[in-house]
């Protein structure tokens, strides 16, 4: 057996293997707001982002998790396909699309879509810094640059560059590295 040193999947033949590799050699450039994890293609990312639910129930059949789901989530937007709980999560949702942006910092004036958005964005002027790195103490005003910050420690490189191979942690790493090959 040759097992992936990636993903941990086994293949019968070395050639299977070397196939399947380069499937994590491809960019990874969409990423899950909810999981975090990436997609190649933005269409595998939002086939993907269907599979979450709010009760974590899970099924092995499409078609029952996607009747499951409307019972969950009944309201879905017409551009993407995403599904909501509740109507008012959609209107926001949707106003992403539409380039919406009815929420205002008052001590900037930067503008956002979502209140959650602004909310999150408020903290940097406040100062306040509350996502701490359990492994080092370090703190941060946003969540996801504490999720970047954590890759120091894990190493994991998540992004990957489909000329060459070479891995990053972040995708603003490897649109840079991408430069190199032009």
């Amino acid at each position: 057996m040759f097992p992936c040193s990636e993903c941990g999947e086994s293949f019968s033949e070395r050639a299977e293997l070397t196939a399947h590799k380069k499937s994590h050699a491809e960019a990874r450039t969409y990423s899950c707001s909810d999981c975090g994890k990436s997609f190649n293609k933005k269409g595998n990312l939002m086939a993907h982002q269907r599979t979450h639910s709010d009760c974590g129930e899970c099924f092995t059949e499409r078609g029952t998790l996607i009747s499951h789901q409307k019972t969950q989530k009944p309201f879905s937007c017409s551009e993407c396909g995403k599904c909501f709980a509740q109507t008012g999560n959609l209107f926001a949702h949707q106003r992403t699309h539409l380039g919406v942006k009815p929420y205002s910092c008052s001590e900037c004036g930067e503008s956002f879509s979502r209140k959650s958005s602004l909310i999150t964005h408020e903290i940097v002027h406040t100062g306040e810094k509350p996502f701490s790195c359990e492994e080092c103490g370090k703190c941060f005003t946003q969540r996801g640059t504490l999720i970047l910050h954590q890759r120091t420690h894990t190493g994991e490189r998540p992004y990957s560059c489909s000329e060459c191979g070479k891995r990053f942690p972040r995708r603003d790493y490897l649109i840079s590295h991408l430069v190199s090959h032009r």
